[in-house]
């Protein structure tokens, strides 16, 4: 089962987030299951995703309704997305790493989304309302880092939109299997021994469940 790892962490090369941390954690336990498996990583802060704004995504996808020639930056913006998007259907095991910014996902990973959440592709529209493309066992880890708490049900639970946008995206719009959280919470309010101390065995059983 083809796992592509995505690191949506501004600071990736800092080891010592705990969105790092977290992303050991996965690969400790993914390794333990499949000694001798390889993942696909792709680093959004440390590549080219094209943006919806005027002279990107915006530009290019008038131009080729219309059927008109790009020009040659417009022709590696749609590369860069027509690769994002094949890679992206090619893996049946989607892991996002990301911290909670300002109670949503990073910017760069909406402008992801922004690439693989296109129509006739990843879902199309019906008479009925939009229908999921991606239903052929796609499922989605995510492995999200927050200062503070938010499974508390307290006033914090409901602004705390990333995994609610995550998940409809990907199960309720493109159609995926299952949806996963692991969280390490509250790393603002507490050490590093009380967030981490019983994730290794949290993400063990959710790796195995995210690949039965």
């Amino acid at each position: 089962m083809k796992t592509l790892l995505i690191n949506a962490h501004p600071d990736f090369k800092q080891t010592d987030s705990y969105s790092a941390k977290l992303q050991q954690v996965f690969l400790a336990a993914f390794h333990k299951r499949f000694p001798s498996a390889h993942l696909t990583y792709l680093t959004l802060y440390d590549t080219m995703i094209p943006r919806i704004e005027e002279n990107q995504l915006l530009r290019v996808w008038e131009k080729q309704q219309k059927h008109e020639l790009l020009t040659s930056s417009e022709e590696v913006i749609a590369k860069t997305s027509s690769d994002l998007l094949a890679q992206f259907k090619e893996h049946h095991r989607i892991v996002i790493v990301s911290p909670l910014h300002n109670f949503n996902v990073s910017s760069r990973l909406k402008d992801y989304i922004d690439n693989i959440l296109i129509a006739r592709e990843t879902f199309k529209y019906t008479d009925t309302g939009s229908v999921g493309l991606m239903t052929d066992d796609y499922r989605l880890l995510y492995l999200q880092a927050s200062g503070s708490v938010y499974t508390n049900n307290d006033r914090y639970t409901p602004l705390e939109f990333s995994h609610y946008f995550l998940k409809e995206m990907f199960t309720e719009i493109m159609g995926f299997e299952k949806f996963y959280i692991v969280r390490a919470q509250g790393t603002a309010l507490y050490s590093a021994d009380e967030v981490l101390k019983f994730l290794p065995e949290e993400m063990e059983a959710t790796v195995n469940q995210f690949y039965d």
